[in-house]
C-alpha cells in the first residue's frame, strides 16, 4: 500500500513538473543516454509521464529541443541527442564568409564554427572541438581546440608585390583575406605571377595568415599558366615525375613469342578504332566477322589496350595511376594518367601494328541478341583508324543515319577528311552499316528496359595556336559515337555480370562496380509537382522501370516545346551521381543491374582494377580483399569528381577569355540558374554561362522561390523562371574569377 502510495505522489509530482522542469529531466535523460535513438513511447514510459497534458508537454518541449539542435528527429516520432559527446574529433570546412563548419567523424549534422571560435584552421584540417554552450534560438556551435593534422592544401593566385612585402591575391572561396608572404619567401616570383603557395603561419590575432610560394606558374593571363593554374587549384599534377618517366621508357614494347603464349590471334579479323579526331590514346577497337549468312550470325569483338600487361600492380607506374586515377581533360589539353609512351604509344591501338588486347567475343544474332560469349586475352591489328566525323558521313551519305542526326548543323561534323586518308570501301562500310543496325537494336532495348535518355550537347572551341578561343560550338552525339558507346556498354555489363551474377547463397567475388543510386525521392516529388504546372505527369512511385520510363516519357513530350530546358535542367538535378563501390546496387541511368568499368584502362585507373581481377579470377584465384578494393573505389570516385570541376573550370576560363572582346554586344540565351544572388543565363549560340547580379534588377524588389526555381517581382510580379528566354548585353569579364557578368538588354 505504501508502495501504491509513493509511486501516485511521485507520478503527481510529474504531472505538477512546469515546461522549464520538464525540458532539464529530458535533456537529462537525453544525456544519459547518448547515442541511443528512442521513441515517444519509451520517452514517455521512462519519465513516467502518463497523463495526456503531461505528454503535451512533453511533445513541446521536444519540439523545443530540435530547434534548438540539442535533438533531432530519425525517423519520425524517434528520437536521439544530436551530439554524442561534448568532446569530438573530425574535419574542418572553411568558409569565406567565416561561417566555417566541422563535420564529425561519426558522419553526424555539420555544426557551426565561428571564425572567433577557429583557431585559424585550414579547409580539410582534422580538428579537436568543443561543443559550446547552447544560446536560445541559436544554432548549435562548437570551437576548434586542437588541430590534430594539418591538411597539404596549396593556394594558387596572383602575385602582389610592392617595395616591402607581397600578397597573394587568391580567388579561393575558404579564404577572406589575401596570404601576406615575405619577400625572403617569393622564389624569384614577380608582381603579376601566377604562383601555387602553402600557408606556413596564421598568428594569433593577425587578419592575414603568412605563406611561402612553393612553384611559379607563369605570367597571369598566358595560356600555359592559366591551365595550370587550374590544375594547381584541384591538386592535379600537371608534369610527370621523372622517376615514371624513365621507369614507361624502360619498358620492352616488343611482342615477343611468348607474351603470345594462351592469347587468341584475331589478327585476321576486319578490325578497326572510332575516335574523335584529336585523340591519341585508342584504348578501344571493333572487330567484326560474319560467322553465317544464313542465319545470319555475327562474330563482334570488342578488343581493349591490355595495359596491366606492361603496367604492373604495385610498381611505380602503377601507383602514380593510382594517384592520379583518371585523365583529365582540359579544352586544350589532356593531361593523362599513364605516361605519354605508354598511353600514345605502346597500349594505343594504333593502325597497322600488332597490340595485346583484353577482348569480350560475341556472338549477335540479327536481333542484337547475345547467343555467346567469352573473354579472352587477344592479340589484334587495326585495319584503319577513323574519326566519329567521317563514319557519320559515311552513314549520312548512305541514308543509314537516325532521322533526327540530318538535323544537327551546329556541331560542325562534316564534311569530315579521313584521318588515314581515302574513302570508306567495301568490307569496311558493309561492317560499319551492320554493327550500326546492331547497336541501334541494343539502344532500343535499354531504353525498353527503363535507361533514362540524358543527351546534353557539349561546349566544343576552336583554339589558335597560342591557345586562344576563337571561336565556340556544339558536340551533339550522333549514330557513330552511339556505335561505339552501345558496344562498350555491352562489354561492361556482360563482364559484370560474369562476376556479379551467382546462384542464390553463393556469395560474388569482389569486383569494382559502376553504380548509380535512384533518384532522390523529395527531388523527384518536387519534380512531379513542378512539372505539373505545365500540364504534364511524373511517376514518383513504382517499380525502377516505371519511374525511369515516366522520366522518359516526359523528356519526349517537353522536346521542342517551350518548356523543354527548364524541365530537362530540373529533371537533371534530381539525379544522382555515379560512382564506384563493391558494394553493387545496379546502375539506374542505365537500367543495368551489374555494371563496371571495363573498357578504358588508359584513361581511368578502375578499368586496370577490373582487367586485374578478371585475370586472377579466370585463373582461379581467391576473391581480392573487399576493404581494399572499397578504399580504392572511394579514391577513385573522389578522383573523378574532382577531375570534373577541373574540366568545368577549364572551359568556363575558356568561356569568360573568348566573351572578353565582346563587351557591350547583346545576345540571345536562356535562363539556366537562380538563386538569391541573380540569373545564370546561358547563351544560345555559344553556350556561354555568365550571371545577371540581383543588383542590377533594379525595377522592383525580387524574392527568390526556391521551390518553383523564380525571381518574383513583389509589386510588378514580374518573373525570371529557369528555362525562359532571354536577351542580355555583356557587361563584365573577370578572367581571374573565370566569371561573366551580364545586364538585361534594355
Amino acid at each position: 500500500m505504501t508502495k501504491g502510495k509513493n509511486k501516485q505522489s511521485e507520478r503527481q509530482g510529474r504531472r505538477r513538473l512546469n515546461k522549464a522542469q520538464l525540458s532539464e529531466q529530458v535533456m537529462n535523460f537525453f544525456q544519459s543516454r547518448a547515442g541511443e535513438i528512442m521513441d515517444v513511447r519509451t520517452i514517455f514510459r521512462e519519465l513516467g509521464l502518463n497523463t495526456h497534458p503531461a505528454k503535451l508537454l512533453c511533445m513541446d518541449v521536444l519540439d523545443d529541443l530540435m530547434r534548438d539542435d540539442y535533438i533531432v528527429e530519425r525517423p519520425s516520432m524517434h528520437y536521439a541527442l544530436a551530439f554524442k559527446s561534448a568532446v569530438m574529433e573530425g574535419t574542418f570546412q572553411r568558409k569565406a564568409n567565416g561561417k566555417n563548419t566541422f563535420h564529425p567523424d561519426d558522419g553526424g549534422d555539420p555544426i557551426l564554427v565561428a571564425e572567433r571560435n577557429s583557431l585559424h584552421a585550414m579547409d580539410g584540417d582534422r580538428v579537436r572541438v568543443q561543443m559550446m554552450a547552447r544560446r536560445r534560438a541559436h544554432v548549435r556551435e562548437a570551437q576548434v581546440t586542437e588541430i590534430l593534422q594539418r591538411a597539404d592544401k596549396l593556394f594558387v593566385g596572383r602575385l602582389s608585390v610592392s617595395k616591402e612585402f607581397a600578397f597573394l591575391l587568391t580567388e579561393d572561396r575558404t579564404l577572406a583575406n589575401d596570404i601576406f608572404i615575405p619577400k625572403s619567401q617569393l622564389k624569384g616570383a614577380k608582381s603579376g605571377d601566377k604562383v601555387t603557395c602553402r600557408i606556413v603561419e596564421w598568428p594569433e590575432g593577425s587578419k592575414n595568415p603568412i605563406g611561402r610560394v612553393v612553384e611559379v606558374l607563369g605570367k597571369a593571363g598566358e595560356n600555359e599558366t592559366e591551365m595550370h593554374a587550374i590544375l594547381a587549384e584541384y591538386h592535379l599534377p600537371y608534369t610527370y615525375p621523372k622517376a615514371v618517366e624513365e621507369a614507361a621508357n624502360h619498358i620492352d614494347a616488343t611482342i615477343k613469342a611468348a607474351d603470345l603464349v594462351g592469347r587468341e590471334d584475331f589478327r585476321d579479323r576486319l578490325t578497326f578504332t572510332i575516335d574523335p579526331r584529336d585523340a591519341k590514346d585508342f584504348d578501344d577497337a571493333l572487330s567484326f566477322k560474319i560467322i553465317d549468312n544464313a542465319i545470319p550470325l555475327y562474330e563482334v569483338g570488342v578488343h581493349i589496350a591490355d595495359v596491366s600487361h606492361y603496367v604492373t600492380e604495385g610498381s611505380i607506374i602503377d601507383k602514380e595511376a593510382q594517384r592520379r586515377g583518371t585523365s583529365v581533360y582540359l579544352v586544350d589539353r589532356t593531361v593523362p594518367m599513364l605516361p605519354e609512351r605508354l598511353c600514345n604509344n605502346i597500349c594505343s591501338l594504333r593502325p597497322d601494328e600488332d597490340k595485346l588486347t583484353y577482348s569480350v567475343i560475341f556472338q549477335l544474332n540479327e536481333k542484337a541478341e547475345v547467343k555467346k560469349w567469352h573473354l579472352a586475352h587477344t592479340v589484334i591489328r587495326s585495319d584503319r583508324r577513323f574519326a566519329y566525323e567521317e563514319v557519320q558521313a559515311m552513314f549520312e551519305q548512305r541514308g543509314v543515319a537516325s532521322p533526327e542526326d540530318y538535323g544537327h548543323t551546329s556541331d560542325r561534323s562534316a564534311p569530315a577528311p579521313s584521318c588515314d586518308g581515302g574513302e570508306i570501301g567495301e568490307p569496311l562500310s558493309a561492317a560499319l552499316i551492320t554493327l550500326n543496325r546492331l547497336a541501334k537494336l541494343l539502344r532500343a532495348k535499354r531504353f525498353a528496359a527503363g535507361a533514362v535518355d540524358f543527351e546534353r550537347p557539349e561546349v566544343r572551341f576552336d583554339i589558335d595556336e597560342k591557345g586562344k578561343p576563337i571561336g565556340t560550338y556544339y558536340k551533339v552525339a550522333k549514330d557513330a559515337n552511339k556505335l561505339i558507346e552501345e558496344f562498350m556498354l555491352l562489354a561492361n555489363r556482360t563482364v559484370a555480370e560474369s562476376i556479379g551474377r551467382v546462384p542464390r547463397g553463393k556469395k560474388a567475388k569482389v569486383l569494382p562496380y559502376r553504380i548509380h543510386e535512384q533518384p532522390d525521392a523529395d527531388k523527384l516529388m518536387n519534380l512531379s509537382q513542378f512539372v505539373s504546372k505545365f500540364g504534364h505527369k511524373l511517376r514518383t512511385a513504382g517499380t525502377r522501370q516505371d519511374i525511369s520510363r515516366s522520366i522518359n516519357k516526359l523528356l519526349h513530350e517537353v522536346h521542342g516545346q517551350r518548356e523543354e530546358n527548364l524541365v530537362e535542367m530540373v529533371a537533371l538535378r534530381a539525379m544522382m551521381k555515379a560512382k564506384y563501390s563493391t558494394v553493387n546496387i545496379g546502375h539506374y541511368g542505365l537500367a543495368f543491374d551489374y555494371y563496371t568499368h571495363f573498357t578504358s584502362p588508359i584513361r581511368r585507373y578502375p578499368d586496370l582494377m577490373v582487367h586485374r581481377l578478371l585475370t586472377r579470377y579466370a585463373e582461379g584465384g581467391r576473391s581480392a580483399s573487399q576493404e581494399k578494393y572499397e578504399t580504392l573505389c572511394e579514391l577513385c570516385s573522389d578522383q573523378e569528381q574532382t577531375a570534373t570541376l577541373a574540366e568545368r573550370a577549364s572551359i568556363k576560363y575558356k568561356q569568360v577569355e573568348f566573351m572578353a572582346d565582346k563587351l557591350g554586344q547583346e545576345f540571345d540565351g536562356i535562363i539556366s540558374g537562380i538563386n538569391e544572388f541573380g540569373i545564370y543565363v546561358e547563351l544560345n549560340d555559344t553556350k556561354c554561362e555568365g550571371m545577371v547580379p540581383l543588383r542590377d534588377l533594379d525595377d522592383d524588389y525580387y524574392v527568390f522561390d526556391e521551390k518553383n526555381y523564380v525571381l518574383l517581382g513583389r509589386r510588378r510580379h514580374r518573373r525570371y523562371q529557369l528555362g525562359d528566354p532571354i536577351r542580355i548585353r555583356v557587361a563584365h569579364a573577370n578572367l581571374d574569377k573565370k566569371q561573366l557578368d551580364f545586364a538585361l538588354a534594355r
